[in-house]
């Protein structure tokens, strides 16, 4: 029996939603050994251009088919937001190596594993959505709207604690920013939790 080849969407979608998981998992892995910025900015980079190789794969289908899957725009609206995770990722892991930051600290380990277990929530609902089963996303969805919340809380603890103990005002600005970039990508991973909400409404 031959097999059902897969919608050039979903299939896509479903290989951003793993490229984010493995750099993500990357990002919080090698944290505790920045001995080379260099090859950790570099190896984030090959994640978030695969993602745009990804990205541009939709859009160029999108301007060829007539019948798709999901309403156009919840398809881009889908990968523009998982695009914005991985360049979130990416770009906090610039920032060790234009900053020459070799030293890590709690809050940036809290911070990497909210966007660990996010990028795995994202890839369940994802993979759900391409399965049609698109009640059952919604658990993934209130799990990511309780990880942005979790990153909040770190936001807040981490500034306090910053202002309270660092001297250095340069190294504050340089860990301030980090903070925020972090934080900022636990948001668009919610992004991507309402993107999918807005999909099961309009196809349940």
């Amino acid at each position: 029996m031959r097999l059902r080849k897969k919608d050039i969407f979903f299939e896509t979608l479903e290989n951003m939603a793993d490229a984010i998981v493995q750099a993500a998992d990357y990002f919080a892995q090698h944290l505790s050994d920045l001995s080379d910025l260099e090859v950790f900015a570099g190896e984030m980079k090959k994640y978030e251009s695969l993602c745009d190789t990804y990205t541009h794969t939709v859009i160029k289908e999108l301007n060829k088919t007539f019948i798709t899957p999901l309403e156009r725009d919840d398809i881009m609206a889908l990968i523009t937001s998982m695009d914005d995770v991985i360049d979130g990722l990416e770009a906090s892991a610039t920032r060790f190596y234009m900053y020459n930051m070799t030293q890590t600290d709690e809050y940036i380990g809290q911070f990497a594993e909210i966007l660990r277990q996010s990028s795995y929530e994202i890839q369940k609902a994802v993979h759900l959505v391409s399965q049609k089963k698109l009640l059952a996303v919604r658990e993934h969805t209130i799990r990511l709207n309780d990880l942005e919340n979790q990153g909040d809380e770190v936001l807040r603890n981490c500034t306090k604690a910053l202002f309270a103990q660092v001297k250095d005002p340069i190294e504050l600005i340089k860990r301030k920013e980090l903070y925020e970039r972090l934080e900022t990508t636990t948001d668009k991973c919610e992004d991507v939790a309402n993107i999918l909400e807005s999909i099961i409404m309009r196809n349940s």
